[in-house]
């Protein structure tokens, strides 16, 4: 029986770019149990932990899809590459303050700043669907990708808690910085499979949340 997600990798330059989107996303996990999980330990106090984690959570949430937005406009590289050069150095102020016990007012400070982080998953689905676009291959895709978001909660959560305990505090929130870094840099210098831009339509300039079916799907 043919295996239908082995035919989608034979499309120059998917192996490499779902490879390091994969690494990217990790930090989605990783990054707010993380933050709990370093601040608990060098503060002693979890309701600072996790009100750090929830200021960066949320803003994130936020910010992503305006990022998103962004991106669909002016282009992956163009907007990528200075969100998360911003939210990587940021993570790493985060750390070096939690070590240094800066104020608590840093801490927020750069929690807001790295939740300019862009977001990964839906920056793969865009090259997904530009590489079958109108084609039957993308359901595959997207259901790889569902798949891939499945395991990256799973591991990199538990990934970034263990490491906190086994080693120092910082070691979660270290690694999801590093692989920030090193996934986002390994995915956005595949230019060869990265999405045109493409001029907004005329009276394109409403949000998706606006629209029924999307509000159905959201309540649900």
């Amino acid at each position: 029986m043919r295996n239908p997600y082995v035919d989608i990798f034979r499309a120059p330059g998917t192996k490499g770019f779902a490879a390091a989107a994969f690494v990217a996303r990790l930090p989605i996990a990783m990054a707010p149990i993380g933050i709990v999980a370093m601040l608990s330990q060098t503060h002693g106090e979890y309701w600072l932990a996790g009100a750090v984690s929830a200021t960066y959570a949320l803003v994130n949430a936020f910010l992503s899809p305006q990022v998103s937005r962004l991106v669909d406009r002016r282009g992956q590289t163009a907007i990528a590459v200075p969100m998360t050069l911003v939210s990587v150095l940021a993570f790493a102020t985060l750390i070096i303050a939690a070590n240094r016990h800066w104020p608590a007012s840093t801490l927020f400070g750069s929690a807001l700043l790295a939740a300019a982080m862009p977001s990964i998953p839906a920056l793969v689905r865009a090259r997904w669907t530009e590489i079958f676009h109108d084609r039957p291959e993308l359901n595959t895709a997207f259901a790889f990708e569902s798949a891939a978001d499945e395991l990256v909660y799973v591991a990199g959560a538990s990934l970034s808690v263990g490491l906190s305990a086994a080693l120092f505090p910082e070691a979660g929130m270290v690694v999801s910085t590093f692989l920030l870094a090193l996934g986002s840099a390994a995915f956005l210098l595949q230019r060869s499979t990265e999405p045109p831009v493409r001029p907004v339509e005329h009276g394109a300039t409403g949000t998706a949340i606006r629209l029924r079916p999307v509000q159905i799907i959201t309540f649900a």
